[in-house]
């Protein structure tokens, strides 16, 4: 039986190849995906560096990798990349200057069965909170390889490429930075972001909206929210990470207009009963079926309002 590549994989070996063309690039690693750079390594020994179990110094050796006039690129699981070593994320990349590419695995619910620890739907709200950084989050393989190559190649600015097992069936052809307008409609707009669009078009099928897709969420591309806006201003987030975490981009882009903003992703709460990933977007109301009935109860409130 053949295996599905994932984006992880598509990560790995697009990477392996730039480190061949690109004497700038160097990766760092956590253990996660070590096995996968073996060949790399030996290619290119002082610029393929695993730093162990030590995710803390996996960002400060990004960093010191950045001061030196390299361009890295950090990779292990969002939890231990975002939210671990947040002090070096802040401090070594942010507060000294320099670029990092920063590629992440298992975000929200990749790995049901690794519990808590290997979780983090809060990943993309925290870097938020800090200035500079470009957020992409690819919906399928090969957008994930556009989005990297356009990650490594941007000088030295701050990236966050955020990859999942969860993945739309096809690609789309992505823009960093833009919006995509996948079906058009009258009524309000339905934000898809990254492996979240398959759903939305199943629960959106019938419904007079426009669906539009982002790949990137960060910058926020509040001049094609606002030219993809129908008879009503009213908008619906589906994210694939914390409820809520591009809400207040789209207040901003819609900030001189009446208007209404449904913002649906993972909640705070915690689930502690781990299952698969289709199980947990149904606990979350983020599969087909879920999107379906949240989003037409935000529609029919707004014709009685």
């Amino acid at each position: 039986m053949d295996t599905v590549e994932t984006m992880r994989d598509r990560f790995i070996d697009i990477t392996a190849g730039l480190l061949d063309t690109d004497p700038r690039l160097a990766v760092v690693l956590a253990d996660i995906s070590a096995a996968g750079f073996a060949d790399a390594a030996v290619r290119h020994p002082h610029r393929v560096i695993n730093v162990g179990i030590r995710e803390q110094l996996l960002i400060g050796a990004a960093g010191g990798l950045a001061l030196a006039g390299l361009r890295p690129v950090a990779h292990t699981f969002a939890s231990f990349l975002v939210e671990r070593p947040f002090e070096q994320v802040k401090l070594d990349l942010g507060h000294q200057g320099v670029g990092a590419v920063l590629v992440s695995a298992s975000g929200s619910y990749d790995w049901p069965a690794g519990g808590r620890t290997h979780m983090a739907p809060g990943d993309v709200a925290l870097l938020d909170t800090l200035p500079g950084w470009n957020v992409h989050v690819p919906g399928h393989p090969d957008e994930a390889e556009a989005l990297l190559r356009h990650a490594a190649a941007a000088g030295d600015s701050l990236q966050y490429v955020r990859l999942s097992v969860h993945s739309n069936a096809y690609a789309l052809p992505v823009e960093p930075g833009r919006f995509l307008t996948v079906r058009q409609g009258n009524g309000p707009v339905v934000l898809a972001v990254g492996p979240m669009l398959d759903a939305v078009l199943m629960a959106t099928e019938g419904l007079d909206v426009t669906v539009l897709y982002a790949a990137t969420v960060r910058p926020f591309d509040a001049a094609g929210l606002r030219a993809a806006l129908g008879g009503v201003a009213d908008v619906v987030l589906v994210e694939p990470y914390l409820a809520g975490t591009s809400a207040n981009a789209a207040h901003d882009a819609l900030a001189h207009l009446p208007h209404r903003v449904l913002a649906l992703g993972v909640p705070r709460e915690e689930h502690r009963h781990y299952g698969t990933i289709p199980e947990h977007l149904a606990a979350y109301g983020l599969d087909a079926a879920g999107l379906r009935r949240r989003i037409t109860d935000f529609l029919d409130h707004g014709r009685t309002a």
